[in-house]
C-alpha cells in the first residue's frame, strides 16, 4: 500500500502537536539533551527498537549527551507522511523515561 505525502497544512497541524519538533527542509527534526552519554546511548537503543516495531527509520545521531533525529519517508520520495509523525510521537512518549529534554 503506497504511503501518501501530507499537505503543507497537514504538516503544520501535526507539528503544532509536537513541541520541540520543527521542519528542517523536507524533514522533521528534533534534538534532545540528556544527563550523560550513557543516558543518550540508552535512548538511541530505545528509539532503534521503536523504529524496528514501526518498520520506519530515521537518521539518528548520538552525541556526547545528545540525541538528534531527522525523519522523512523514503518510500514516498522523501516526502513527509503520517509514518514520520507516528515515529515522532512515539519518540516523544519514550523521551521522558530517559530524562531527555
Amino acid at each position: 500500500m503506497p504511503v501518501e505525502a501530507l499537505s503543507q497544512k497537514e504538516i503544520e497541524d501535526r507539528l503544532a502537536e509536537l513541541p520541540g519538533w520543527s521542519l528542517d527542509g523536507d524533514r522533521i527534526a528534533r534534538s534532545y539533551r540528556l544527563a550523560s552519554h550513557f543516558a543518550a546511548t540508552a535512548m538511541v537503543v530505545h528509539i532503534a527498537r521503536t523504529q524496528e516495531e514501526l518498520d520506519h527509520h530515521s537518521d539518528l545521531t548520538l552525541g556526547y549527551n545528545t540525541v538528534s533525529l531527522t525523519v522523512h519517508t523514503h518510500s514516498a520520495g522523501g516526502a513527509l507522511t503520517e509514518k514520520d509523525f507516528e515515529l515522532a510521537r512515539r519518540v516523544e512518549e519514550l523521551a521522558p523515561g530517559h530524562g531527555a529534554s
